[in-house]
């Protein structure tokens, strides 16, 4: 019996941080469309296919309550199971199947499940076991995510993703390994582009996409593209699948998605006001913009909110900025209909407040009385947060019991990550007890927080410790896509970089617990 299902297995996963699973993001967006999110007493969580853990520990780590994960991969289930040794956090992983999952007596109900990158890669059956395993075990009032590759987005290259696979298969042997196959399948679509194949000229983003992959890390394109099992789908699809979990749809899970005027047209706006419909309204939806990947709150029966309620529970919210505010703050966002640029005379007031204080979080109804003459109303206060949040500048903040019983899980992992950076960097992440989430912290970052925990003091000293690390290592750094030579200027890009840290981001990393 083949256990690993045509999943590809002997190449890494990668070490992504998916934030859109936390308890906490799930909350906000729940509570801005209305609904009651998942009671927080108690809490249960489960995520299905954790991959290398990383998303998982940072949220048991980060967000108390107990945890639980799944994923058939031993390698993945041992790299996950000892950052969770080292935070102490209360979760179990497990390498069992989700039909072997299923099977077990000994697991809780859960308040939220959540599967990321899973759907589209499993056999039918494979999807009807997730959708007991949902059924079976999710709370009343639970909420899961799920995200899945779409059409008809994925239209025009379900083809090309067709023919890598079957040159993968075919003209390649197992002894060749998959990230050789790979380049010889890129190679070769590459060739049928130079012969002017009609499907390339007929679908020329097909050829983009080809560039794309031919830059990509092979872990993640092997993922990807190369699994047996692989299956876009229609919202109206997943939506009547999950129907049998007794799930209804209630929210895209990017905070960003919930404001259509920075992804629609007013034409486009104008056709989803008239359509009721669920399934319809967000299936006319994917058409409009062409969605190639979705991600997804459905909910169980969870209490719909009065108006009032809403509001009274949305400004008792605090925020805390992730990126630091001055003249340089970037005021464009990328969202589904391109680039939007944020009106500064709305948001540089907002962004000010939040900054105050030096960073300290602040609560939205404190916002919403400073700013009254400025951003004019609740709601406009409420979609500007959104956004912010959604593009990754801004955070939902827990209580301070939560934090203060977040914080010594947080500090144990966070030391292993970055101890774990002086080696490589393909961990970017480090986990807030502030916000439950996960905070970008690059590589060098991560070297030169080492350095300062360890008694250097200067930006200086910071960057001449991890030149010495990576001269170790026979590593260079790359800047505007070329590798820099010698040691000056290693370094002065280096100590470029550290002070930039010490200057700007350092105080936000203290407001999040990140750094000390």
């Amino acid at each position: 019996m083949d256990w690993t299902a045509g999943y590809i297995t002997d190449i890494d996963y990668t070490h992504g941080y998916y934030r859109e699973i936390g308890p906490c993001l799930m909350d906000f967006v729940l509570l801005l469309r209305g609904y009651e999110p998942p009671r927080r007493n108690q809490m249960r969580y489960l995520e299905l296919g954790y991959g290398q853990g990383l998303s998982a520990n940072i949220h048991a780590a980060a967000v108390p309550g107990t945890y639980f994960g799944t994923d058939f991969n031993p390698a993945h289930a041992a790299n996950a199971q000892s950052l969770a040794r080292v935070s102490e956090a209360p979760v179990q992983f497990f390498d069992d199947s989700f039909e072997e999952l299923l099977s077990r007596n000994d697991l809780p109900d859960f308040d939220y499940i959540t599967l990321h990158g899973i759907w589209s890669w499993v056999t039918e059956e494979t999807r009807s076991a997730i959708v007991e395993l949902i059924r079976k075990r999710l709370k009343v009032g639970g909420a899961i995510y799920v995200s899945y590759n779409t059409l008809p987005g994925w239209a025009a290259a379900m083809p090309l993703r067709h023919l890598l696979a079957m040159h993968a298969e075919m003209a390649g042997s197992d002894a060749e390994g998959h990230v050789k196959r790979i380049n010889e399948a890129v190679a070769f679509g590459k060739q049928l582009v130079d012969a002017n194949a009609r499907y390339f000229v007929a679908n020329p983003s097909t050829k983009e996409r080809l560039d794309k992959i031919s830059e990509q890390n092979r872990n993640y394109v092997a993922h990807e593209y190369f699994n047996r099992e692989w299956g876009p789908m229609y919202f109206s699809e997943a939506n009547s699948r999950l129907a049998d979990a007794k799930v209804s749809f209630a929210a895209a899970a990017s905070p960003l998605d919930l404001v259509d005027h920075v992804n629609l047209s007013a034409p486009q706006r104008a056709v989803l006001e008239k359509i009721s419909h669920v399934a319809l309204r967000e299936s006319v939806r994917d058409y409009l913009l062409n969605t190639q990947f979705r991600r997804d709150i459905f909910t169980r029966g969870a209490r719909r909110l009065t108006l009032v309620e809403r509001m009274e529970r949305l400004k008792e919210l605090r925020f805390s900025l992730l990126t630091p505010f001055g003249d340089d703050f970037e005021y464009d966002v990328a969202a589904s209909s391109g680039k939007v640029t944020l009106r500064k005379e709305i948001y540089a007031p907002i962004l000010e407040e939040l900054a105050a204080r030096d960073y300290a979080p602040k609560r939205i109804g404190d916002l919403a009385d400073k700013l009254e003459k400025s951003v004019a109303s609740f709601d406009r206060l409420v979609e500007a947060l959104t956004i912010l949040v959604g593009s990754g500048r801004a955070s939902t903040v827990q209580t301070p019991a939560d934090t203060e019983a977040a914080a010594p899980r947080c500090r144990r992992l966070n030391a292993q990550l970055i101890e774990r950076a002086a080696g490589r960097g393909d961990i970017t992440n480090l986990a807030s007890p502030v916000t439950g989430e996960g905070i970008s912290v690059s590589r060098f970052e991560q070297m030169f927080l080492s350095a300062r925990a360890r008694g250097l003091k200067t930006p200086s000293k910071w960057a001449q410790d991890a030149w010495s690390k990576l001269k170790e290592l026979r590593q260079s750094l790359i800047k505007d896509g070329k590798i820099l030579e010698g040691d000056e200027n290693n370094l002065a890009e280096l100590t470029r970089q550290a002070n930039v840290l010490a200057e700007k981001r350092l105080p936000v990393l203290k407001v999040l617990q990140v750094a000390e």
